[in-house]
């Protein structure tokens, strides 16, 4: 594509709008990556390569998809996976961690390669994959209330600050809770400001290791929640909004693009959902066909970004952790409440939920395998059970009421 034809498309709507998709990308979910790298076992300055990667990776795949398909398609990291990472990679090794990164990318690259994403995703209830999502959000909802107790002044401001931001600024709530947060914070002394410093973070090759517990009980639970919260509202985000990108292909580059990373720590890229909004209404452009751009310019920033990824580790290490905590479960608030929702809507399936809930909640490790693959099979299981003596019922009961002759004979 012709540079100046992008050039003549942008818009100062548009680098905004792209510019504000980074930003809350950032603010609502960077806590959780933090979170999610510690669990890992990485330093500092290894997290600042994760972030590093994870910037460089959304913003070429951002820049790159969104001007060959003319289209805002806007890439991210996978909050959800990288909070099933947080509760989950504590008891695994840094290599087995990488393991399981390489793995879920291999699946993600496969469904794109075959066409078996729609396919795959049908055969697990959008109710089981939202119950097993809620319970593995849980406790960083719990943590962010539990943090009162360590610091109420801090959290509490930021609560309010939440509550303030919902009411009159919505798309702008995580940004003012952070900016509150660091602002009591600052005020009290508890910003560690001697371990922040502008720095460029250099990528760290790690040797995975591949161990068949990691790879089931937190490969495919990081697979699963990847596909179901990111890349299949991904999808619908870019559906709803008019655009009709080819989804395999963005499975194949998104995919491809976390097995080059995952070595560094990139562990997922996938489709945005509620940030690639952002890029796709009024706001951005009042032309549809133009708010490619806004992706693309969103695409640039995400490469700022991840130039001085360094700079963002150190800074997460210099806050105080009930800050970290309160971010990070405010800004899944409105997640963990929209998967008990979609969990617990269907009758039909509320057990089976229930039980998917309960089980990834728990953290419970069995034959060396976490809660999150647990409660997915434990769910499905239940629905299994359930639905075959229905269908087995039906089945009789309409044999019973033919009242033909072949009726007659077969119970006869």
């Amino acid at each position: 594509m012709p540079v100046p034809s992008v050039l003549r498309d942008l818009s100062p709507s548009a680098l905004v709008a792209g510019f504000v998709a980074v930003l809350v990308g950032y603010t609502s979910s960077a806590v959780i990556i933090f979170q999610a790298a510690e669990a890992a076992g990485a330093g500092p300055a290894q997290i600042g390569a994760w972030l590093s990667m994870l910037g460089l990776g959304m913003g070429l795949t951002s820049l790159g998809l969104s001007l060959h398909y003319r289209q805002p398609v806007l890439t991210a990291w996978s909050t959800p996976g990288a909070a099933l990472l947080a509760t989950s990679l504590p008891g695994y090794s840094l290599p087995e961690a990488i393991g399981v990164f390489l793995f879920s990318a291999a699946l993600v690259l496969l469904c794109g390669v075959t066409g078996l994403f729609a396919r795959l995703m049908r055969r697990i209830p959008p109710s089981i994959a939202a119950a097993m999502l809620a319970g593995v959000l849980l406790r960083f909802g719990i943590d962010a209330f539990a943090a009162l107790h360590v610091d109420f002044p801090l959290v509490g401001a930021m609560c309010a600050a939440y509550l303030i931001g919902k009411r009159w600024l919505p798309r702008y709530t995580i940004l003012l809770v952070l900016a509150t947060g660091l602002g009591v914070a600052w005020a009290a002394g508890d910003i560690a400001t001697q371990r922040t410093a502008l720095r460029f973070a250099t990528p760290s090759f790690i040797m995975p290791a591949f161990s068949p517990a990691a790879l089931i009980g937190v490969g495919i639970p990081l697979f699963v929640v990847s596909m179901a919260s990111q890349n299949a509202p991904g999808v619908a985000t870019l559906r709803a909004a008019g655009y009709t990108v080819p989804v395999s292909p963005l499975m194949i580059w998104t995919g491809l693009a976390t097995l080059v990373l995952a070595p560094f720590g990139g562990f997922s890229v996938c489709l945005a959902a509620i940030t690639a909004a952002i890029c796709m209404g009024p706001e951005a452009h009042p032309d549809p066909a133009r708010r490619y751009t806004a992706a693309a310019a969103a695409g640039g920033f995400y490469l700022i970004a991840g130039v001085f990824g360094g700079s963002i580790g150190t800074l997460f290490d210099a806050l105080p952790q009930p800050l970290i905590a309160t971010v990070a479960g405010l800004a899944l608030l409105s997640t963990i409440g929209n998967s008990l929702h979609q969990a617990l809507d269907d009758a039909s399936e509320r057990e089976a939920a229930v039980v998917t809930f309960l089980l990834t909640a728990s953290h419970i490790t069995l034959l060396g395998v976490g809660a999150a693959f647990w409660g997915l099979l434990g769910g499905l299981a239940v629905l299994a059970l359930r639905r075959r003596p229905r269908a087995a019922t039906r089945k009789v009961t309409s044999s019973d009421a033919d009242p033909t002759e072949e009726g007659v004979a077969q119970r006869g």
